[in-house]
């Protein structure tokens, strides 16, 4: 058996109008030049990525493979089979880190499993950024994703995330981004007024805003992030 090639977990930039040369170190971009294949979750997306970072980048001498929520589990191992014969494989997600609330999680669990080398890379995760940002409790938080949909679910949710901060952890959690709106209002009648919500909204994007409230400021605010990539924190 020959030596397997390695799983290169590459950041991206969480939005398009970012370069990727003010938030990437130079290593990941020059690592990137030597790679032939990738399993990422958008084909368009990481085409655009790879060649914002080096135009000299010639996308048709490249292999792709899509891995994104619709990717069934049982097809995940055949991902690596450039691995197998030697090959490096580079993971991109859409946006931010791979494999952190991500899809790409799955090839990471398939390629320890194998055995094959996995070297996650330094770049931008707006689930990090969001708490170094936010004056939370970076000791102690849980992300918590998407809430549920379901009503009965997601007070329960909330009211589990409540005792979380009463406890002292920061809860960090997402959503869709055309709900943001509705999400703070929810937030603001559902939980004490007391509690801090932090609002990290495009992270390293031009629009980027980072504001830390008591909820019953957050009431009376004007705001309007819908559409807008955000992330949620919750403290006391």
């Amino acid at each position: 058996m020959g030596i397997y090639g390695k799983i290169y977990l590459f950041p991206s930039t969480m939005g398009e109008a970012t370069p990727p040369a003010d938030v990437l170190p130079a290593r990941n971009i020059e690592l990137l030049r030597g790679v032939r294949h990738f399993v990422v979750e958008e084909l368009r997306t990481a085409r655009r990525f790879l060649k914002a970072c080096d135009r000299s980048i010639v996308i048709d001498d490249l292999h792709f493979e899509v891995l994104n929520e619709h990717t069934p589990s049982e097809s995940v191992d055949a991902l690596l089979a450039p691995a197998l014969e030697g090959h490096d494989i580079g993971v991109i997600s859409e946006a931010g880190c791979p494999a952190v609330a991500d899809p790409g999680a799955d090839l990471v669990a398939a390629a320890q499993r194998r055995g094959i080398e996995v070297v996650p890379l330094v770049g931008p995760s707006s689930i990090l950024m969001a708490l170094m940002g936010s004056g939370f409790n970076g000791q102690s938080f849980a992300f918590e994703g998407y809430l549920p949909q379901d009503s009965g679910r997601r007070n329960a949710r909330l009211k589990e995330m409540e005792r979380g901060v009463r406890r002292g952890q920061t809860q960090i959690f997402i959503e869709t981004p055309y709900r943001n709106n509705r999400l703070i209002a929810e937030l603001t009648k559902s939980l004490p007024g007391d509690m801090l919500l932090c609002v990290a909204s495009d992270i390293t994007g031009v629009r980027q805003s980072i504001l830390t409230r008591p909820l019953r400021q957050w009431a009376k605010a004007a705001y309007n992030y819908d559409k807008i990539p955000t992330i949620f924190l919750l403290y006391r």
